[in-house]
């Protein structure tokens, strides 16, 4: 049985594919294409960016953005994520400055939204890669059972229901906002 090996492509040529139509994510240089994600899940990440955004801006802390933007965490090969959405604070990047290609900053917040067939396990994985590369605090939203899965490193998960408040804690000090209202639609 002859195995064959991928063709390794960079970031730059997985810009050019977007403007062909191609979306996806690079692990390790391999394209692997991401498909759209349904209404619920669109839904939430508005609710939730826009919770942020409401937060973010007005204060001027940094960026905030949705998945098709892109966060290149490692090269050659080239490992580029979607998160569907993330905050980079002005520490690392001023607002003044403009970014035309992907993103090199860890963020300090990452948002992952489970799509439909993504299991509780694949996500705390895709959590702890985003830890591993230095993001401080990830949210993962399960919009089957409406709850929050909160990691951050070195802590244990902490899983917050309809009932709880959603906080920034030392990332965004001072947002809130109830877990419900995410869910709304």
């Amino acid at each position: 049985m002859a195995i064959t090996k991928a063709k390794l492509i960079t970031a730059d040529e997985l810009l050019e594919l977007y403007g062909k139509g191609v979306r996806g994510e690079l692990i390790r240089g391999v394209l692997c294409e991401t498909m759209a994600t349904g209404g619920e899940h669109g839904e939430i990440v508005m609710n939730l960016g826009g919770e942020l955004r409401n937060f973010i801006r007005p204060r001027k802390l940094g960026r905030l953005f949705g998945s098709d933007t892109g966060i290149r965490l490692e090269r050659d090969p080239d490992m580029v994520r979607e998160p569907d959405i993330a905050f980079i604070s002005t520490n690392k990047i001023p607002l003044e400055t403009r970014v035309r290609g992907f993103y090199e900053a860890v963020p300090d917040l990452v948002v992952e939204v489970a799509s439909p067939g993504d299991s509780r396990a694949k996500l705390n994985d895709r959590a702890l890669m985003w830890l591993h590369y230095g993001v401080r605090l990830v949210w993962v939203v399960h919009p089957d059972d409406r709850t929050i899965d909160v990691h951050r490193e070195g802590q244990k998960v902490v899983v917050l229901g309809e009932a709880d408040n959603l906080d920034g804690l030392e990332v965004l000090s001072g947002f809130t906002c109830p877990v419900s209202g995410i869910f709304d639609i």
